[in-house]
């Protein structure tokens, strides 16, 4: 499946994905699609194509309804969860 990824209907979905200039399904914050070539891609703000149902969990690659922008960071800080992460509930001490 590695292969896949490299392969011309991956980027083309990529393409597709970036061009929407959607805000980071995740955490809800702009993504800067600007940052591109070899230092965006490692940049934890770059977009990244990330998916609503993780690959790990039976996912399609390539489908777009499984498509969804992110930035990297809030990406690899998922991991394969389906649901969001539980928010950080206030404190009752006073």
């Amino acid at each position: 499946m590695a292969g896949i990824r490299n392969g011309r209907p991956y980027r083309r979905l990529c393409k597709w994905q970036r061009a929407l200039g959607l805000p980071c399904w995740w955490c809800g914050a702009a993504i800067d699609y600007t940052l591109t070539g070899r230092d965006g891609q490692r940049h934890p703000w770059a977009f990244t194509l990330d998916h609503l149902i993780p690959l790990s969990r039976g996912g399609s690659l390539l489908d777009p309804a499984n498509a969804r922008s992110a930035h990297r960071r809030c990406n690899s800080a998922r991991g394969n969860r389906v649901s969001p992460r539980p928010r950080q509930r206030a404190s009752r001490r006073w």
